[in-house]
């Protein structure tokens, strides 16, 4: 593992590296660790290893931790539902295409890490348990040097003319890189935050999650006038998923937080049509295609 600096280092070492470094080297493919990555590389598309390492690092806090119980309780505070009993939304995770693999991860888990205090953890139904918490509590830490890039161009002043042939290139840019690293080509890793995973959810969020420093430390940062008791929203939707349609929207949300969103924005469009995200690409394109035809 390469760190930042010594102190970083000696950091990870005293609160979890103990137990995930095992004394072996990762280089070796029989390392239980590495094991568990590659398992874990080879059923998620795109290919990437946060997710699966969060767990691991969750429980390697504990068992490497003098204060088991201070820990566990922090723990506690996220959601980690599997299913929305209410409006019985199972998550997309959890379905029975993916009992299989969540049993070999769940099998590879215990080989690596079992430990008495979070016996709970290596249950089938305590492992699901766990996974879902990652799936809906998971805050991606978005410090790539792209994104950065990108943010600071929207600060630019610009003609009406450069911005959107910047805006376009932009989008472009992230297509064709997207082709290669999918959907975390802003993540550079995955952390649980406490206070942001309290807030709620909204479609018109009156707050966002940054990463202002480049590493990992979050902050949330309002984006309009947030009156005193008005409650504080961000978006669980990245901003292009937010243009999409109330339809697409709903689906994403019932799939990765398990509940529909009855935000204002949903609200005043309840009556539009079910138009599914593949449709509006289509009529994006076709939009497209149409304007070039007519410059």
């Amino acid at each position: 593992v390469l760190y930042c600096s010594d102190g970083c280092r000696d950091s990870a070492w005293n609160l979890y590296h103990r137990v995930l470094c095992q004394g072996a080297s990762v280089a070796d493919p029989n390392h239980p660790t590495e094991k568990l990555k590659d398992a874990w590389r080879n059923m998620h598309y795109p290919p990437e290893t946060s997710s699966i390492m969060l767990i691991a690092r969750m429980i390697a806090l504990v068992k490497q931790s003098d204060k088991k119980d201070q820990i566990l309780s922090k723990f506690a505070e996220f959601c980690k539902s599997t299913v929305n009993e209410e409006e019985h939304i199972a998550h997309k995770l959890l379905g029975k295409e993916f009992q299989e693999q969540l049993e070999i991860l769940r099998s590879l888990v215990c080989e690596a890490f079992y430990d008495e205090h979070v016996q709970q953890w290596f249950t089938p139904e305590g492992f699901r348990s766990l996974f879902a918490l990652i799936g809906t509590n998971g805050q991606g830490v978005g410090t790539s040097s792209l994104s950065v890039w990108v943010h600071n161009c929207d600060a630019l002043e610009l003609s009406d003319e450069e911005r959107q042939t910047l805006d376009a290139f932009i989008d472009q840019l992230y297509v064709d890189i997207e082709k290669e690293s999918g959907t975390f080509l802003n993540c550079e890793g995955s952390g649980l935050y406490t206070f942001q995973s309290a807030c709620n959810h909204s479609c018109q969020p009156n707050a966002e999650v940054t990463f202002p420093h480049n590493n990992f430390t979050l902050q949330m940062v309002a984006v309009q006038d947030i009156k005193a008791g008005e409650e504080i929203c961000i978006s669980y939707l990245d901003e292009c998923d937010r243009e999409r349609s109330r339809y697409s929207r709903q689906k994403a949300l019932r799939e990765n937080y398990l509940f529909n969103c009855n935000c204002s924005l949903c609200q005043s469009q309840i009556d539009d049509p079910d138009v599914t995200s593949e449709e509006e690409e289509e009529e994006e394109e076709e939009d497209e295609e149409q304007m070039q035809e007519d410059s």
